[in-house]
C-alpha cells in the first residue's frame, strides 16, 4: 500500500492526537452486525498504539471494552483474529472477568484449528489463565509442544516459560515434552500420554531450528535449581553425555546456533560454580570456539573473556578468535569482538595487546561504534607514546557519534587520567572541548567527572581545570551539573593562590540562575569564607557578598546565606559544619530510618539517635562511586548478566547459584567499603527480626564477607555458615536448603561442639531453630555465644551436626501426610573455624601510606613465613586475604610478576581499631612461597593477633 507524503503525515498526527474517549466511542462498532473486518482492525490497532503510548484506561471501560472484543470471535477473517488476541493480551491486566474469554480461546487451541489461530490462542491463553485453573489446559499445552508446526510448539514452549514463574508444579511436568521438542521429536494427537495411536513412535525433525532454542530454555527454567540436571543438559548437547541414560534416544544434536549460544550460558553458570568442573567447561568452549557459526564462536570466547580468574591458556586462544572476528567483512562479527576485547582491557590489558594492530585498522572502520570501541580499547592497552596519536583521530569523529560512545570514550580518557598523569594537558583540553559540543545530560556528566578527577589526581592541572569548570557553567544548561561544579570550585577553590578569581563566576550563578544554583553558590560562597587559608580582606568580600543575598526571593537561598554569615564568626561551627570532611554511610542511613519509621513504638524511644550510624570520609565515598561506575560500565559493555527464565529468586544451595541463596545479602567484593556496611545493614535487618539476638545490639560490629560452605553442593541438606561479630556475643548463622522433594524437616538446628575448652571464653546462650524446612526453600537457623573474656580472641574450630525431625510429604504439595509424627535425625556437616580474620572488618582506608607512617613501629608485628603448600604467588595470596579478613588495595589479589609480589590490605579490628597489612612474597618452583607480613595498628596485641591467623 503506497502513501503520499501529506497523507503519511495526517495519518501519523491522528495517533498522536488521540484519547481513549474517543477511541471507546469508535469501538461501539464491534456490537454491530455484520462484523466490518476492516474498520474492526483498525480499531483495535488505535486502542493498541493508546497502551503502548501508555495511555490508562479505567478498569469498568477496559472491561467493557474487552467483552465488546470477545464478539469479534465470530468474523473467521484471519487478519482480525490475529489482532483480536494481540488486543485481549493487553487488556487482561487492566481488565476485570477476562476469564469468560476462556472457552472461546480453547475452542481455538484444538487440534483441528487453523495453525495461525492455535498459536496465537495458546499466547492468549496463557497469559490470561489463572495458575489454579491451569490443569484444566494441561493437556491442550503439552500436545502443543510436540505438536508438529513450529509456530505452535514455539508459542506453547515460550508461554510454558512465562508460566513457570507462577505455577512452577505444573510446568514441571512439562519436562519430557520439552524434551521430545528438543530433541526433535514430534507425536501426534493419539501419544502415550494422551492415550495410545499407531504413530506416537514416529519421529519427525521440525523444519525450524527456532523450536530448539525455546525447548531449552523451558527445559532450564524447570531444572535451573537442580544443578545435577543442568550439567548433564550441557553434557548431552555437547557429546560429552556418551551413556546417554537421562535423554532416550540416539545422541541428539542442536541445530539452531541460538539454542548453543543459551547452552553456552548454562554450562557457564553451572560449573563456574563448582572449580572442580573448570578443566570440564574449558574444554567444551574451547569445542565451542571453533563452531562453524559466528554467533556460537563469538558466545564462547566472550564467555572464556568474562570467567573469574580465569588462566592464561584459555584466555589467549579466546583473544585469538576475538582477532580473527576484528578481519571479519561483516561488521556486528567486528562489534562483537571488539566489544568484548574492550571489557576484557581493564582488567587483563596484557592479554589484549596482541590485537593492537588488529584494532589500529579499526579506527578508520566506517561503523563509527566500531571505530570507538577500537580506539577506546588501544588507550588502555596502549603506551604513553600512542596517547597523542589516539587522542588526535579521536576528536576527528566525535561530531559523528552518537551521546552513548561518547560517553564511553570520556570515560575511557578520565580512565587514562590516573594512568598516564604527566599528559594532563592533553586530556585537560580534550576533555574541556567536548563540553563545548552538543550533547546531552550524561555525556556532558561524563566529561565534567574527567576534570575533576584531573584537577584532583594531578596538582598541576587544578588552576587550568577549575577555569574550564568556570568558563563551563557560565553557560550551561543543566542545573544538576551547575550545582556539582559549585560543589567542587567551594572544596577545592579556597586552597587556590588567587581565590578571589572563582569567587566572582560563583557570585554570577547568585545573580544570573535558578534558585537550586543559587543556594549551591551560597555555599560554595561559605566555604571560602570559612576556609582556614582564607585571609581577612578575603572573608570581608564574602560577609559583602552573603548579605546581599539576603534579599533573595526564595527562603532556602535566604536561609543558607543566613547560616553561612553565623558560622563565620564561630570556629566550632565552621570545623563542624564546613571543614569536617567526613559523612554518614548512606546505605546503613537509610535503613535505620526505615526502621525507625517503621517501629510503632519510635515516638516512645525518643528522637532518631545518629551514634550508631558510621561515618565515612569524602574519599571513601568517592571511591565507592567510582567502583560503582566501572561496574556499571563493564555490565553495559559486556552485558554480562544472565536472566533465569523464572523468577529472581536464587536457587539456594541445590542450585545454580549457591552463593546467592535467599535470606543471603550478596556479597560482592570485598574491596569496597560501602559493600561491608550495605552487607552488615542487611544482616542487621535479620538479625533484629530475632528478639534473643535483636539484645545484643543494635547491628554486628563484623560480619563474615564469604559465607563457609558446610557441605558439598550435591548433598541432600545444604549448609553454610556466616558468623557475626558483636561486643560481647559471637553468632553463627547457618543457611539450610533442603534438596529432597519427599521431605519436609521440621525444629532443624545446628549443634556445635568445640575441639578445644573453651570455658570461661565462650559460652553458648542462644540456639533458634527452623520451624519447617520444605523442599528447595531456604531457612535460617542460628546458634550464639557469650565472648565472656573481651581480652581473649579464640581461634576455635567447631564440629557441627544437623539435627531435625523428618517427614514424609507429597512432592506436588510440599504438605506432609496425615498423621505423620515423623523421627529424629542427624547430619554431619563440616567444622565451622572461628579465627582472628573473623574479628576484622574489611574496610577500605585511603591513603593507607600515610595510616602506615602515622601508626609508626610502635604497633607493628612482624613475621617470615615459608609457605610451601602453594604452587603460585596468586594462590597464595588469595588464601592470605581469606585468613587476614582484610580489604585489599588495588592489585593487591592480581600479582603481575610470578616470582615477586608486593600487597597492602586495610582493616577494623572489631569495626573500630585500623589496621594495616603489607606483604612481600617471592616464588621459588620447589620450595614454595616466602612471605614476609608486616601488620601496624593503634593497638600492638591486634597486630600480633592478625600475624598469629597465618600461624
Amino acid at each position: 500500500m503506497s502513501w503520499k507524503k501529506d497523507e503519511d503525515s495526517d495519518e501519523l498526527g491522528a495517533l498522536l492526537n488521540l484519547d481513549h474517549s474517543s477511541v471507546l466511542q469508535e469501538a461501539r462498532v464491534f456490537n454491530k452486525t455484520p462484523i466490518r473486518p476492516r474498520q474492526s482492525r483498525l480499531i483495535l490497532a488505535k486502542i493498541l498504539f493508546l497502551l503502548y503510548r501508555g495511555d490508562s484506561i479505567p478498569t469498568e471501560d477496559a472491561t467493557n471494552l474487552f467483552f465488546s472484543i470477545t464478539k469479534l470471535f465470530q468474523c473467521k477473517d484471519m487478519s482480525l483474529r490475529q489482532m483480536v488476541y494481540l488486543t485481549i493480551k493487553e487488556l487482561s491486566t487492566i481488565s476485570e472477568d477476562v476469564i469468560m474469554v476462556t472457552s472461546s480461546l480453547m475452542k481455538d487451541m484444538q487440534p483441528n484449528s487453523e495453525i495461525t489461530y492455535r498459536a496465537n490462542a495458546i499466547r492468549a491463553l496463557c497469559k490470561i489463565v489463572d495458575p489454579s485453573m491451569l490443569p484444566g489446559i494441561e493437556r491442550l499445552i503439552k500436545s502443543a509442544i510436540v505438536e508438529k508446526s513450529p509456530s505452535i510448539a514455539s508459542a506453547a514452549l515460550v508461554s510454558s516459560v512465562h508460566l513457570s514463574n507462577d505455577a512452577k508444579d505444573v510446568v514441571r511436568r512439562w519436562g519430557n515434552e520439552a524434551n521430545e521438542a528438543l530433541n526433535g521429536k514430534a507425536l501426534s494427537m493419539g501419544s502415550s500420554f494422551f492415550g495410545s495411536g499407531s504413530a506416537q513412535n514416529k519421529q519427525v525433525v521440525s523444519t525450524s531450528n527456532i523450536v530448539q532454542y525455546h525447548a531449552i530454555g523451558l527445559l532450564y527454567a524447570i531444572r535451573q535449581h537442580d544443578r545435577m540436571a543442568v550439567l548433564k543438559l550441557v553434557q548431552t548437547f555437547s557429546g560429552q553425555n556418551k551413556g546417554g541414560g537421562w535423554m532416550s534416544g540416539p545422541s541428539p544434536k542442536l541445530r539452531s546456533n541460538m539454542a548453543y549460544v543459551m547452552l553456552i550460558r548454562y554450562a557457564v553458570r553451572v560449573m563456574e560454580s563448582d572449580s572442580s568442573l573448570l578443566p570440564q567447561l574449558y574444554a567444551l568452549l574451547e569445542e565451542w570456539m571453533s563452531h562453524s557459526s559466528d554467533m556460537v564462536s563469538l558466545e564462547a570466547a566472550r564467555a572464556v573473556c568474562q570467567l573469574r580468574d580465569v588462566s592464561s591458556g584459555p584466555l589467549t586462544r579466546a583473544v585469538s578468535v576475538l582477532q580473527m572476528f576484528l578481519g571479519s567483512p561483516r561488521a556486528t562479527a567486528r562489534f562483537a569482538a571488539i566489544r568484548t576485547l574492550n571489557a576484557l582491557a581493564r582488567t587483563h590489558p596484557e592479554a589484549v595487546q596482541p590485537c593492537n594492530v588488529d584494532m589500529e585498522s579499526l579506527i578508520t572502520d566506517k561503523n563509527r561504534s566500531v571505530a570507538t570501541f577500537a580506539i577506546t580499547t588501544l588507550l588502555k592497552t596502549g603506551n604513553e607514546a600512542s596517547v597523542d596519536r589516539l587522542m588526535k583521530q579521536m576528536q576527528g569523529f566525535m561530531a559523528e557519534i552518537s551521546d552513548e560512545f561518547k560517553i564511553i570514550i570520556a570515560e575511557a580518557v578520565r580512565s587514562l587520567c590516573r594512568k598516564f598523569p604527566s599528559k594532563h594537558s592533553l586530556f585537560l583540553g580534550f576533555l574541556s572541548g567536548i563540553l563545548r559540543d552538543e550533547g546531552g545530560y550524561d555525556f556532558k556528566r561524563a566529561a565534567i567527572e574527567g576534570i575533576i578527577d584531573l584537577a584532583k589526581n594531578v596538582p598541576e592541572c587544578k588552576e587550568p581545570a577549575l577555569a574550564h569548570l568556570c568558563e563551563f557553567i557560565e553557560d550551561c544548561e543543566f542545573t544538576k551539573l551547575s550545582v556539582r561544579v559549585l560543589y567542587f570550585l567551594g572544596e577545592e577553590g579556597p586552597q587556590t593562590a588567587k581565590p578571589t578569581m572563582y569567587i566572582r563566576h560563583i557570585y554570577n550563578r547568585v545573580v544570573l540562575e535558578n534558585a537550586v544554583v543559587r543556594a549551591a553558590a551560597v555555599n560554595a560562597l561559605a566555604k571560602f569564607g570559612a576556609s582556614s587559608l582564607a585571609d581577612p580582606a578575603l572573608q570581608k568580600s564574602v560577609r559583602v557578598l552573603l548579605k546581599r543575598c539576603l534579599d533573595d526571593r526564595d527562603d532556602e537561598v535566604r536561609d543558607r546565606a543566613a547560616w553561612a554569615l553565623r558560622i563565620m564568626n564561630d570556629e566550632r561551627a565552621k570545623d563542624k559544619y564546613v571543614r569536617d570532611d567526613s559523612t554518614f554511610a548512606l546505605v546503613v542511613l537509610e535503613r535505620r530510618l526505615v526502621e525507625y519509621c517503621a517501629d510503632p513504638n519510635a515516638s516512645l524511644k525518643g528522637r532518631f539517635s545518629f551514634e550508631g550510624v558510621p561515618r565515612i570520609s569524602r574519599a571513601q565515598e568517592e571511591e565507592s562511586r567510582n567502583q560503582a561506575r566501572l561496574e556499571s560500565m563493564d555490565a553495559a559493555l559486556t552485558g554480562t548478566t544472565i536472566s533465569a527464565p523464572t523468577s529472581n529468586r536464587a536457587a539456594g544451595a541445590g542450585g545454580l547459584d549457591s552463593s546467592e541463596a535467599p535470606g543471603t545479602p550478596t556479597t560482592g567484593r570485598a574491596s569496597g567499603f560501602m559493600d561491608v556496611f550495605e552487607q552488615q545493614a542487611q544482616y542487621a535487618s535479620q538479625l533484629n527480626a530475632i528478639p534473643e539476638i535483636a539484645a545484643f545490639g543494635d547491628q554486628p560490629l563484623v560480619s563474615s564477607l564469604k559465607p563457609v560452605e558446610l557441605t558439598e553442593a550435591e548433598t541432600e541438606y545444604v549448609v553454610r555458615c556466616i558468623k557475626h561479630v558483636y561486643n560481647g556475643h559471637i553468632v553463627f548463622q547457618f543457611d539450610i536448603t533442603n534438596t529432597i522433594p519427599e521431605q519436609v524437616l521440621e525444629q532443624v538446628e545446628v549443634a556445635m561442639e568445640p575441639d578445644e575448652d573453651i570455658e570461661g571464653v565462650l559460652e553458648p546462650v542462644v540456639v533458634v531453630p527452623v520451624p519447617e524446612l520444605k523442599y528447595d526453600q531456604p531457612g535460617t537457623a542460628y546458634v550464639a555465644f557469650a565472648h565472656t573474656d573481651p581480652e581473649t580472641f579464640p581461634s576455635v574450630s567447631f564440629a557441627c551436626t544437623l539435627k531435625f525431625i523428618v517427614k514424609e510429604c507429597d512432592p506436588d504439595t510440599g504438605e506432609p501426610e496425615e498423621g505423620d509424627e515423623g523421627f529424629d535425625d542427624e547430619y554431619s556437616l563440616e567444622a565451622a573455624d572461628l579465627g582472628a580474620g573473623d574479628f576484622m572488618q574489611a574496610t577500605y582506608i585511603p591513603d593507607s601510606h600515610a595510616l602506615w607512617e602515622s601508626l609508626g613501629e610502635d604497633g607493628e608485628a612482624i613475621e617470615t613465613f615459608a609457605l610451601a603448600n602453594f604452587d603460585s604467588i596468586e594462590e597464595c595470596i588469595t588464601n592470605v586475604a581469606e585468613l587476614l579478613g582484610m580489604c585489599p588495595l588495588e592489585g593487591a589479589l592480581k600479582p603481575k610478576s610470578k616470582a615477586a609480589h608486593q600487597a597492602v590490605f586495610t582493616g577494623k579490628w572489631m569495626g573500630r581499631t585500623k589496621a594495616v597489612a603489607r606483604t612481600r612474597m617471592t616464588y621459588q618452583k620447589g620450595a614454595g612461597v616466602t612471605m614476609e607480613l608486616a601488620v601496624r595498628s593503634e593497638d600492638q596485641g591486634v597486630s600480633e593477633l592478625v600475624v598469629a591467623a597465618i600461624a
